[in-house]
């Protein structure tokens, strides 16, 4: 028996076949068609999903269930998108569409909580029964796994890692809400201050980037090369990202810390300073358990893993 994965991202479908031991043994990527209906978005997917089973040689009856990753806020009894600010989705009931056209059961989650449970089952949290995953791109998402399972909170809309305030009525947030983690630990929170120091600096090696080049990783570069504009900047996210983790060391202490996305690929440069922050700041030092952040393993592949793994948590 396997699983269908399905990864939902605003420019592209990404679509696995997954077999029991987590590993995807087939997958595909197709358009995200948003200018059409958010039935014509499901129905391209189910199209795609049956596709991709007839291609790996496999049959309907040997699928056990499909599940969903979806940007949003996600009702999980219902199945519905509640509202998906970047598709501009409202109460789209989209597990109940895939559900009436594959006619197998069909699971939805948010698709950083979906990324946290591939990176459990398959990844850099495999063996741990407690982990919290922090997702740094455009904004900031994750998840947390708490004694082996999901946590979605009591209610729909809970565990929303990126909009803890860090930072009282600092930088607004696309939420609404000023200081966010969302606001300071995102590559667009990097690529912000990096234009700022650009305009404030053009001494800086960071002026040699024209301000529409600017990207995540451009301060780490010129960090590396000794400028004290981007050292200040790298130095300032990591505080930063440190507090918004200590907040959820402090209140969930889990076996692990793992980040994912763009910024990651700094490595050490990132994780070592971060990891040192971290031991300083959490609440009860060296008396307690400090989880070591990690980078997290699966890249592209945990949104669909975890989109797949849903149909075991049922």
């Amino acid at each position: 028996m396997v699983r269908i994965g399905i990864d939902l991202g605003g420019t592209f479908i990404k679509l696995g076949v997954v077999d029991d031991a987590n590993r995807i043994v087939a997958d595909a990527s197709i358009p995200t068609r948003l200018s059409e209906s958010p039935e014509q978005v499901a129905a391209d997917m189910c199209e795609a999903a049956l596709r991709l089973l007839s291609d790996s040689g496999l049959r309907r009856p040997q699928l056990r269930g499909v599940g969903i990753g979806s940007p949003g806020v996600i009702d999980v009894d219902t199945g519905t998108v509640l509202y998906s600010n970047n598709f501009g989705w409202e109460h789209v009931p989209l597990a109940g569409l895939i559900r009436q056209r594959m006619n197998v059961p069909t699971f939805i989650r948010n698709d950083g909580q979906c990324a946290t449970l591939g990176e459990v089952v398959a990844g850099a949290g495999m063996g741990c029964r407690n982990l919290i995953l922090l997702t740094l791109g455009t904004g900031v998402g994750g998840g947390v796994v708490l004694d082996g399972r999901l946590l979605t909170g009591g209610h729909t809309g809970g565990v929303v890692i990126g909009h803890n305030v860090i930072r009282q009525g600092w930088e607004p947030c696309n939420c609404g809400r000023r200081g966010c983690l969302e606001a300071y630990a995102s590559a667009t929170a990097l690529i912000r201050e990096t234009k700022r120091a650009i305009a404030a600096h053009p001494d800086s090696l960071l002026a040699h980037c024209a301000p529409d080049l600017v990207r995540g990783d451009t301060p780490f570069e010129a960090a590396k090369q000794g400028d004290p504009h981007a050292k200040r900047i790298v130095d300032e996210y990591i505080v930063n990202l440190g507090d918004g983790i200590c907040n959820l060391v402090d209140i969930f202490r889990p076996d692990k810390v793992l980040i994912s996305g763009g910024v990651c690929n700094q490595g050490p440069a990132l994780i070592e300073p971060l990891n040192a922050y971290v031991g300083r700041h959490c609440y009860g030092g060296d008396w307690l358990f400090i989880p070591p952040v990690e980078r997290a393993l699966l890249g592209n592949r945990a949104g669909i893993i975890g989109a797949a793994a849903l149909c075991d948590e049922g």
